[in-house]
């Protein structure tokens, strides 16, 4: 015979809680027939683990119970792998009969008369377990394997609680393990919070994941995951939620009305933005105040954030708020002068080149406005007044500083708009402070249309000298001698254009 006794399990599972007195018990059976025998309990770790009698004497054919006790009170388990265990010796006792000192000589003899029983594991069970193994566990721990025991210890309730723990941080192995277990992945709190908010907010795309692969579902009444994510700047987890769930509503709105797009504009998260209106969020969106994206985004001083809202819009700009107050006066109110060209000063400099309106132009430029700043279409307010003929805009907008040799979205400079509108004085203007006739464009070089000067009254010009025998010159554009005067070098300067233009047309 090789074993005296026998436990009846092979595992015993002591539940621990925080602070608490922890105790488990098991039985060890005696398998003799007519003799006693002796018992003696000990585990790998004396220390932690601790029994109310470590040595026993069970009679011929009987049962008894023992309790194996946590030995000190512990905020955390005491968790190892391998896990510790009991080791259970026994030894034969005719008499039946035996002092607890007489048994500790017994066992602490060597030899052939004490038999190495069982060895029986000793697994730490409960919710308490699984807290601590949420967090990050020493690396020496087989985390699968103490889950794997501790979990099976745990009710419904028990573990959907343990759920929203490990997705607040973002332990996306327990995630899985809690649910596959039988916790509840769409359970919401007292506040309605669900656990996939919990996910998001933790910020682990791989818990996010694991919820969706698992048949999370999400109420766009309630949830405001987007809205999260764009506080977090996180475009990869809206992404995957905007991937995992096809009817989320880009433009759900919190308790103010307000959009993940005004979110990510309050912070000037660009990516984000570009994000949200690539999947078809507005970006004119209102609040229940009248507040726009672009609203924040001026309020807020994001110069980015602005430029991209306008791109999105042509209206915004001019939107107001319940107070009456468009982007522009927000942007006044806080002092963000970085911005007053492009949400206004800009177009009305535009309004006022168009016009003629030279004092009004020096109003704006005065104000901040930027004499190289862009319609929607790449028009600078040079390529209006070169349009427009209006020869005093010009030379205000190029004693500003205006930039002649700026293209617009077709390719055209200034100059070439000049042209194409037949105002000669204008083109000479601008060749003057630099405009270049073969500037590329788009579609790479853009030729002059020269025919329109052909006719014009002041095509064919005398030179200034009244020389006989001088021929008139032929001159394919308007050249009035007012501008250059009447010198001959002026006029030589004259042919000098007249020839470098017809060099690239």
């Amino acid at each position: 015979m090789d074993k005296l006794v026998k436990p009846n399990v092979k595992e015993v599972n002591l539940n621990f809680t925080a602070v608490q007195k922890c105790t488990a018990t098991f039985s060890l059976s005696n398998l003799m027939h007519t003799m006693s025998v002796a018992v003696s309990l000990t585990t790998t770790n004396p220390s932690l683990f601790s029994f109310s009698q470590p040595f026993s004497i069970i009679p011929p054919l009987s049962t008894l119970p023992f309790t194996l006790s946590l030995s000190q009170l512990s905020d955390h388990p005491p968790l190892s792998t391998p896990p510790d265990a009991i080791l259970v010796r026994s030894s034969m006792l005719p008499t039946g009969k035996a002092h607890q000192e007489d048994l500790r000589r017994l066992f602490s003899r060597p030899g052939r008369h004490v038999f190495r029983d069982a060895t029986i594991s000793i697994s730490l069970v409960g919710p308490h377990v699984i807290e601590s193994l949420i967090s990050p566990p020493p690396k020496n721990l087989d985390t699968a394997f103490l889950v794997s025991r501790a979990i099976a210890w745990c009710d419904e309730p028990q573990l959907t609680s343990l759920l929203r723990s490990a997705t607040v941080s973002g332990n996306s192995y327990i995630t899985s393990a809690l649910i596959d277990a039988g916790a509840d992945l769409n359970n919401r709190d007292s506040e309605g919070q669900s656990v996939m908010t919990l996910a998001v907010r933790s910020g682990n795309i791989d818990v996010v994941q694991v919820l969706i692969d698992s048949g999370c579902t999400v109420d766009n009444s309630i949830d405001r995951l987007l809205h999260v994510a764009a506080a977090m700047d996180r475009v990869d987890l809206m992404e995957t939620l905007c991937l995992g769930f096809g009817d989320i509503d880009v433009n759900s709105v919190d308790s103010h009305g307000r959009t993940a797009i005004h979110v990510a504009a309050i912070h000037g998260l660009i990516e984000v933005l570009q994000f949200l209106v690539s999947v078809g969020a507005d970006s004119d969106f209102a609040d229940c105040y009248g507040w726009t994206p672009l609203h924040f985004a001026a309020f807020e001083g994001h110069v980015e954030t602005v430029e991209f809202l306008l791109k999105c819009s042509t209206f915004v700009k001019y939107a107001v708020t319940k107070d009456g107050k468009t982007a522009f006066a927000l942007a006044v109110e806080k002092g963000h002068s970085h911005l007053y060209d492009i949400l206004q000063l800009g177009d009305v400099l535009h309004r006022a080149a168009r016009r003629d309106d030279v004092d009004g132009m020096k109003s704006c430029i005065a104000e901040g406005a930027k004499v190289n700043s862009r319609d929607q279409n790449g028009w600078t307010p040079l390529h209006r007044a070169a349009f427009k003929g209006w020869i005093e805009s010009v030379k205000l907008l190029l004693n500003h500083g205006a930039q002649v040799n700026l293209v617009d979205d077709t390719g055209y400079t200034p100059l070439h708009r000049a042209v194409d509108a037949g105002h000669v004085q204008v083109a000479v203007c601008l060749i003057a402070h630099g405009a270049r006739a073969n500037m590329k464009g788009l579609k790479d070089v853009v030729p002059f249309k020269l025919d329109c000067f052909k006719n014009h009254p002041s095509s064919h010009v005398t030179p200034p000298c009244q020389e006989s025998s001088m021929r008139q010159w032929p001159l394919p554009f308007t050249v009035p001698f007012t501008v250059f005067g009447a010198c001959p070098s002026h006029f030589h300067f004259i042919l000098f254009i007249q020839h470098w233009l017809l060099m690239f047309t």
